[in-house]
């Protein structure tokens, strides 16, 4: 294998590395995030797990995470406005990616 492929094959696993990352702490992102809106609407234990999972779920219907902001502004309805659901989304996203790289 030459130098040039070594690298190409370097950049190929980084690359697949950091995507892995990036969906893992998406997935953490939206868990927290479905607890916090869970708690807003007074769910705890398994109805919060589960409306969690449901948030999760809802980054699958299309790319990008307006998808995740819809499910849960929907649902929270006047217990939290736009601007705090997205901060919310925005810090917990550096919550996630801390945890997540954490843990490699």
């Amino acid at each position: 294998m030459s130098t040039f492929e070594e690298r190409e094959d370097g950049f190929e696993k980084k690359f697949a590395h950091d995507a892995e990352m990036q969906f893992k702490a998406e997935a953490r992102r939206n868990k927290l995030l479905g607890l916090w809106a869970a708690d807003l609407m007074g769910k705890s234990g398994d109805d919060a797990a589960a409306y969690a999972k449901e948030v999760i779920k809802a980054d699958f219907e299309e790319a990008g995470h307006e998808d995740v902001f819809r499910k849960v502004s929907g649902d929270l309805g006047d217990n939290a406005d736009e601007v705090t659901i997205r901060d919310k989304m925005a810090e917990l996203m550096r919550v996630a990616k801390a945890e997540v790289f954490d843990e490699v």
